[in-house]
C-alpha cells in the first residue's frame, strides 16, 4: 500500500494504491459527501480486490484533502476526478470508474469523458431521502458503459426497487442503510454484508475482461 498526492484543477488529491500482483484491471473509486475512504465498503474492496487481478486506487478528493468538512458543488468534484485520472490510467490497464454516493454520481457523469472501462456505483444517490421526485436517475442512466449498482436494501437514498430499469446491473444487500450498515436485529451479519458487495465486484469483474 502506497499513498501519493495528485495536484488537480480542484486541488489536491490522494491515492492510496492497493496493488494486485498481476493486474489486469485497476478500479479508482472515491468517497462520498459525508465521509472518505475509510467507509466499510471502500476498505472491503481494497481488502479483497487485489488477489482478484483488481489493483485497487482508493482516490480522496481535494476537498477531504484540504480538510473541509462539506463536499464542494458537482462541478468542483468532476474537475478533482479529471485530475487524477491520468494517475490511475497511467497503468496501462483497462480503469473501472467507481465511487460511492456522491462519488458514484461522479464516476457516471464523467465515464463516457474519460474513457472508462466500466462504473462500479456504490449506494448510487437515487434521491434525496424523502424526495423521490427529486431523481438522479438520468446521470446513473447515462453513464455510457457497463455498470453495477450495488445498493442496501434500506438505503433512504433510493431503495433496490426503486430503480429503474436500465443497462445496468444491480446487486443487492439485504438490510444494508446508505453505508451498508446493518441492523443487529438483521438476518444477516455485518460482515456477511460486505461480503455479498465484494464478492458481487469480484464476479463482475471478473466478467468484464
Amino acid at each position: 500500500m502506497t499513498a501519493e498526492i495528485i495536484p488537480t484543477d480542484a486541488g489536491d488529491a490522494r491515492i492510496t494504491w492497493h496493488p494486485a500482483d498481476e493486474p489486469r484491471l485497476v478500479l479508482a473509486v472515491s468517497h462520498g459527501a459525508g465521509g472518505g475512504v475509510e467507509a466499510r465498503d471502500l476498505r472491503g474492496l481494497a481488502a479483497v480486490l487485489p488477489a482478484h487481478g483488481v489493483t485497487v486506487a482508493l482516490v480522496e478528493q481535494p476537498w477531504r484533502v484540504a480538510g473541509k468538512k462539506l463536499a464542494p458543488p458537482p462541478k468542483t468534484l468532476d474537475a478533482g476526478w479529471r485530475g487524477i485520472w491520468p494517475a490511475v490510467s497511467g497503468q496501462g490497464l483497462p480503469v473501472v470508474s467507481g465511487g460511492r454516493s456522491a462519488g458514484a454520481r461522479v464516476a457516471c457523469r464523467t465515464a463516457v469523458e474519460l474513457g472508462a472501462h466500466a462504473v462500479l456505483a456504490l449506494s448510487f444517490p437515487l434521491h434525496p431521502p424523502g424526495r423521490p421526485e427529486k431523481s438522479r436517475a438520468g446521470e446513473l442512466l447515462g453513464s455510457g458503459v457497463p455498470t453495477l449498482v450495488v445498493q442496501g436494501g434500506n438505503d433512504p437514498f433510493g431503495k433496490p426497487e426503486e430503480f429503474p430499469d436500465g443497462a445496468f446491473r444491480l446487486v443487492e444487500v439485504p438490510y444494508g442503510d446508505h453505508g451498508f450498515a446493518v441492523p443487529k436485529r438483521a438476518e444477516i451479519t455485518q460482515e456477511r454484508a460486505v461480503a455479498i458487495l465484494t464478492d458481487a465486484v469480484v464476479e463482475w469483474a471478473a466478467a468484464l475482461g
